[in-house]
């Protein structure tokens, strides 16, 4: 923990397009997808990272696009299968680096909903709908639904998902395509929500995201991680009430007892904070893949 948390890559010679917690590098067909360090929360990339984060994040995208059989852009977890420049330290790569096939992204994201929480339970609350879809009465926050939901969402300029019909998604990308993602992405989640909850841990909801390659559809970017899925301890479940999770849940709630009111650059967090989400992280991946995770 006495090294500072990895907040950018750098390639000598090489420019990454930055996204928040990830940067990626362009090899002709292939790309070079590095998982730094920085965590986000409220839509602002916090000053300081949380350490091996993103070898969390790569190991477990590993360990579902090998365990789901499911067509996905990974490649290869070894940086060096690319032509790197000279002088490239890989050290501070492995373990958070995939060489991917370039796709043409579909620009939805495909979420999944087993459990009312988040921005689905805020909409309920207010319409006892979720992106349109009619919801039984008198649910509660965290209760699992009837039946998965599938949930498309945008981005807007700003970063924001923006929750849409599954009609407007049709608008968006056509009928034939949204058919064959909503389908993909209830089975996809359907089999590792299932392989999950025999390890303890229930995942509420989670996001895929999906290119196309000749008309082959494939699973990109990282999949069923604390990131990009509500993990919640089985054993901890108690439905009307939000509950504890194996992600950055601690920067959350320790920022929301500051005086920032995000809209200005957020604080710096302190390091109980930094070690306990980590250890989080860690505990997730621990208990999915069934190993110890190899930088602990």
């Amino acid at each position: 923990m006495s090294a500072p948390a990895l907040l950018q890559s750098e390639l000598p010679g090489q420019t990454a397009r930055r996204g928040k917690v990830r940067d990626i590098y362009e090899f002709g067909d292939r790309l070079l997808f590095v998982a730094t360090d920085r965590i986000s929360a409220f839509d602002w990339v916090l000053p300081v990272g949380i350490p091996d984060k993103g070898r969390v994040l790569t190991k477990l995208s590993e360990m579902w696009f090998g365990r789901l059989d499911v067509p996905g852009h990974l490649l290869s977890m070894n940086p060096a299968d690319l032509p790197l420049p000279e002088g490239t330290d890989l050290e501070p790569l492995m373990g958070r680096s995939m060489v991917v096939r370039r796709t043409e992204v579909v620009p939805i994201e495909c979420v999944v909903r087993g459990y009312l929480s988040g921005s689905g339970w805020k909409e309920y609350q207010k319409s006892g709908k979720v992106c349109g879809i009619q919801l039984p009465a008198g649910l509660v926050e965290s209760q699992k639904l009837p039946e998965p939901i599938f949930t498309p969402a945008t981005k807007a300029e700003n970063g924001h998902d923006i929750n849409i019909s599954f009609e407007e998604m049709v608008d968006a990308v056509g009928e034939e395509l949204s058919t064959r993602l909503r389908d993909l992405s209830m089975d996809i989640y359907q089999r590792g929500s299932e392989y999950a909850r025999t390890k303890g841990i229930i995942i509420a909801d989670t996001k895929f995201e999906f290119g196309q390659v000749d008309g082959e559809l494939l699973l990109i970017d990282e999949v069923l991680t604390p990131d990009s899925s509500r993990f919640w301890p089985e054993d901890k479940y108690e439905p009307g009430r939000g509950q504890p999770s194996f992600d950055k849940q601690f920067v959350r709630d320790w920022l929301e007892t500051t005086d920032w009111d995000k809209d200005s650059e957020p604080p710096t967090l302190p390091e109980e904070i930094v070690v306990r989400t980590r250890e989080k992280y860690i505990e997730a991946y621990e208990t999915l893949a069934e190993q110890p995770f190899p930088w602990k």
